[in-house]
């Protein structure tokens, strides 16, 4: 294997390890961890445990999924509800097939959006990125495929989503988001918390 090849698959597996989904728990909220399956439940904890697993990799492994996306899932037993929102429409149906494929899975509930293709969204999604990510204390949350902080827009209203180290990046994550001109609103949904 030569030194080319070695690198593409250190960074492969880098940005494997660094790739962050968000969570959602039974109740529509964020959790790091979803509740498992109960025996007759649909299967048994184990399994609950394998799909849990399963689910957040394939969707890490999507090849569109990015920081301008958010995808969100749940389980009920062997059934899986995926939702949230993605720019491109191949994004979601790659989700939708990844899920379908996992061993033992039921019925895949989709309640995904894709958000409207926009010139002004696109410049608004551009001038964020820059916005968040050139704050030096906000700068490591842009690392990997799949960063810690989302940026979702939709007809000009901002959300964030993911997860951020304390408070303090909460707060400053929304200064910097507000100070973009032209955006109608800006929704703050960071959660402090472990990453990835």
């Amino acid at each position: 294997m030569n030194l080319t090849n070695k690198l593409m698959k250190w960074a492969g597996m880098a940005a494997l390890a660094s790739a962050t989904l968000l969570m959602a728990a039974p109740g529509g909220s964020a959790a790091s961890n979803l509740a498992v399956p109960q025996d007759g439940a649909g299967g048994n904890a184990k399994y609950g445990t394998y799909l849990n697993k399963e689910v957040h990799h394939r969707l890490a492994m999507l090849p569109w999924y990015g920081v301008f996306d958010n995808l969100e899932y749940s389980i009920n037993g062997n059934n899986v509800t995926l939702s949230g929102q993605v720019v491109r429409p191949s994004t979601k149906r790659d989700a939708l097939a990844a899920i379908k494929h996992i061993e033992g899975v039921g019925n895949v509930v989709d309640n995904i959006t894709v958000l409207p293709p926009s010139g002004f969204d696109n410049q608004i999604r551009r001038a964020e990125y820059r916005a968040i990510f050139s704050e030096a204390q906000l700068s490591g949350y842009s690392m990997g495929v799949n960063p810690s902080i989302h940026i979702i827009v939709n007809n000009g209203h901002v959300t964030l989503v993911g997860y951020v180290d304390n408070e303090t990046d909460v707060h400053l994550a929304t200064l910097r988001a507000n100070s973009v001109p032209n955006v109608f609103s800006v929704t703050n949904n960071l959660k402090v918390g472990q990453r990835g």
